[in-house]
């Protein structure tokens, strides 16, 4: 598994710009390979459909992820949410983690990035009420449940996650986009 991170974008169309310059690098594929939606909305590769990626945006950030098995990423600008947000998409040991974090917001924004990242990873997306989605807590080391891998990052305002069938990485590359868009 490798991990791509920018900031600055200043377009949506970059996000992809980051995967065209992860795919490149790390399968030596340019151009970037025609994408497909599965049926949950998951995108593929049709004509490599043994490398899976996944892909995500917020703000100015984005981030993609690139493996031999299905793996969902995900990265959110911290931001302040609606204040019962937590109690409805939360689970009880989430709900009592979060309690005990310094930081309401920050911390509530990584248990999201999990809970996007397995969704993602699925390839069904939310299609399951939120609360129901199982994550490992947060951890400064990657976690396993269920079978799959865990690993979470933090920054200056943001907050990712990836969830996949290999160990994740300690490093998430860095990349500055600047190239046109795609």
């Amino acid at each position: 598994m490798v991990l791509y991170r920018a900031e600055g974008l200043t377009a949506r169309a970059q996000a992809r710009d980051l995967l065209s310059l992860a795919v490149q690098e790390v399968w030596g594929l340019s151009p970037l390979p025609d994408i497909a939606r599965r049926e949950g909305g998951k995108p593929f590769f049709p004509a490599y459909e043994s490398l899976h990626f996944n892909l995500s945006h917020s703000g100015d950030l984005a981030l993609c992820a690139l493996d031999g098995a299905p793996v969902g990423v995900d990265i959110q600008i911290v931001k302040g949410w609606r204040p019962g947000l937590p109690k409805r998409v939360c689970s009880p040991a989430e709900l009592d983690w979060l309690e005990r974090q310094p930081s309401l917001w920050p911390a509530f924004t990584l248990l999201w990035a999990l809970k996007e990242a397995r969704a993602k990873e699925s390839g069904r997306g939310l299609t399951s009420s939120i609360r129901d989605i199982r994550i490992p807590l947060p951890a400064d080391r990657p976690v396993q449940l269920d079978g799959l891998w865990f690993g979470t990052w933090t920054g200056q305002g943001w907050a990712a996650a990836v969830c996949g069938h290999s160990e994740p990485p300690e490093k998430i590359f860095e990349k500055s986009l600047d190239i046109p868009t795609v």
